[in-house]
């Protein structure tokens, strides 16, 4: 399998994000509108919540292949959020979803030693997702945000 890596969306990258999409039936999981990663850059620039956003490009190898987004509280123990998690479509089926989740864990962990939780929320009907998340660790702390069920991963200390 191709090395799975995280880059900073930047002024050199981020035109190719938005080339990133998933499957029509999947859309409605990841964002009301495309391409996702217009969504996910424009709240980089407008902190809704009044969080930090920073939207981070998924690779293999060199070829970008997805994209996710961390909103948070810096210094906070657990304001931790994954937002905009998705694989393109074109490379789907890989592997990489779970190397991807893996690596995006550990990063945070690294640049947030003070984080002891990362949350995020997926749809009900999502069961692809469910099953990579809690593959992962995460669970469902029985609580929902903007409708969906919040899953919640305690950190390592």
């Amino acid at each position: 399998m191709a090395e799975i890596s995280l880059r900073e969306v930047t002024r050199d990258n981020w035109r190719d994000t938005l080339l990133l999409s998933v499957h029509p039936d999947q859309q409605r999981f990841i964002a009301d509108y495309t391409p996702i990663a217009a969504i996910a850059l424009a709240k980089a620039f407008v902190r809704p919540g009044g969080l930090v956003w920073a939207p981070y490009a998924i690779y293999a190898d060199a070829e970008m292949v997805g994209f996710a987004e961390l909103a948070y509280v810096p210094n906070s123990p657990d304001q931790y959020w994954v937002y905009h998690f998705f694989i393109d479509r074109s490379h789907q089926g890989k592997g990489y979803g779970s190397a991807a989740l893996r690596a995006f864990v550990q990063m945070i962990g690294e640049q947030h030693p003070c984080c002891r939780a990362i949350q995020l929320t997926v749809h009900s009907e999502n069961q692809r997702a469910q099953r990579l998340y809690t593959g992962a660790g995460f669970r469902p702390i029985g609580q929902e945000q903007y409708g969906e069920p919040v899953y919640r991963l305690d950190m390592q200390v």
